[in-house]
């Protein structure tokens, strides 16, 4: 099966937001949108083992459609069409200058043409899509266009896992572009956030991502080799236990009696002390001089005291980010359960958003 890289414009239905990370799969549906409050109608997050997938790619199969068929049925939704999502890293994107008044079929061969130049494959390797972004800085005679590729074997094995559990995936988007979707719902809770920066900090299992917003543009992003399965090691080398012992410990506890501190505590402050790290290189690599808020996202951000602790280091306002917080929630969804779970999934609600583009 074809699908485009429908990073902008996909066909409105109703839709379930996939999200495949290194250590879980997690999913979100949303109802309303418009002049309605988006409603909550159900999620669903589950565990991945460790190896399934790594660095972004699908390593096993087999393993991650098992588990999305899992998810899926948890989510106990009649919905089958989902939206998915690509590493950043696996996708290129470049924005180009276009003559306005094009005709669809005269753009797609300019943005091949200028595809060629940027794309490191054969134009036959990857999917490519484009979109409109608007009239050009230089004037309206000419419009400005993002391109974005990934390579097809990537895309073909999300949608492979989706097909396998009896789904039909019609969107892929790229995961940074849903994080920010659903962001723009946190950023609505601030009376000033149009125009304050924003670090959006997603504490992964294998690495930590840190984007700058302001208004409704990423101003800057970086990667940091540090996320989760940190601790996860210093627990494995501390209690003598394996991977999937540490994490199923993580997930259920009860920790033993030093865990908290000798290991929870060390981890905390080195991770805050990346974060510290992340907003310097900001500071010093662009002309940009403060940060008004950090919301920490990732199953990283789900730690007791890590926005305390980040905020201490930082002496920025620090919070673990929640897209659903005005939202309302269907009967099945438990508040309680969703405040902790929240951070961890905003690319999945991000993707959700995706029924009620235009």
């Amino acid at each position: 099966m074809e699908i485009d890289l429908s990073i902008l414009n996909p066909k409105a239905r109703s839709l379930v937001g996939v999200d495949i990370s290194s250590s879980a799969v997690k999913m979100v549906e949303l109802s309303g949108g418009g002049a309605v409050q988006y409603q909550l109608e159900g999620y669903a997050i589950e565990p991945l083992p460790e190896g399934a997938v790594v660095d972004g790619n699908i390593s096993n199969l087999d393993t991650v459609t098992d588990s999305v068929a899992r998810c899926w049925k948890r989510m106990a939704t009649s919905t089958k069409y989902v939206a998915m999502a690509m590493p950043t890293a696996a996708v290129i994107t470049k924005k180009i200058i276009l003559p306005a008044g094009l005709r669809e079929s005269e753009m797609e061969i300019q943005v091949e043409s200028e595809a060629n130049q940027y794309i490191p494959f054969a134009l036959e390797e990857v999917n490519l899509d484009f979109q409109v972004m608007g009239p050009s800085p230089s004037g309206p005679e000419e419009v400005e266009v993002m391109i974005a590729a990934s390579r097809k074997e990537g895309v073909e094995d999300r949608v492979a896992c989706a097909e396998s559990a009896n789904l039909r995936a019609t969107v892929m988007d790229m995961e940074s572009y849903a994080a920010l979707s659903a962001f723009e719902l946190i950023q609505a809770q601030y009376p000033e956030g149009k125009t304050e920066t924003f670090a959006l900090v997603d504490i992964g299992a294998n690495a930590m991502k840190v984007a700058m917003v302001k208004g409704d543009q990423m101003i800057y992003n970086r990667e940091q080799a540090f996320g989760g399965n940190q601790l996860t090691q210093d627990m494995v080398r501390a209690y003598g236990m394996s991977h999937e012992e540490a994490e199923n410990l993580k997930r259920t506890g009860p920790m033993p009696d030093n865990f908290e501190a000798e290991i929870l505590q060390p981890f905390l402050d080195n991770l805050a002390l990346e974060v510290s790290r992340a907003l310097q290189f900001f500071f010093t690599s662009t002309q940009y001089s403060e940060v008004h808020h950090i919301a920490l996202m990732g199953g990283g951000a789900l730690l007791p005291s890590i926005a305390d602790i980040v905020a201490d280091r930082t002496q920025v306002d620090t919070f673990k980010a929640n897209p659903f917080a005005n939202m309302s929630f269907a009967q099945r969804v438990r508040p309680k359960n969703l405040l902790n779970d929240a951070p961890s999934l905003l690319v999945a609600c991000g993707l959700a958003l995706r029924r009620f583009d235009q």
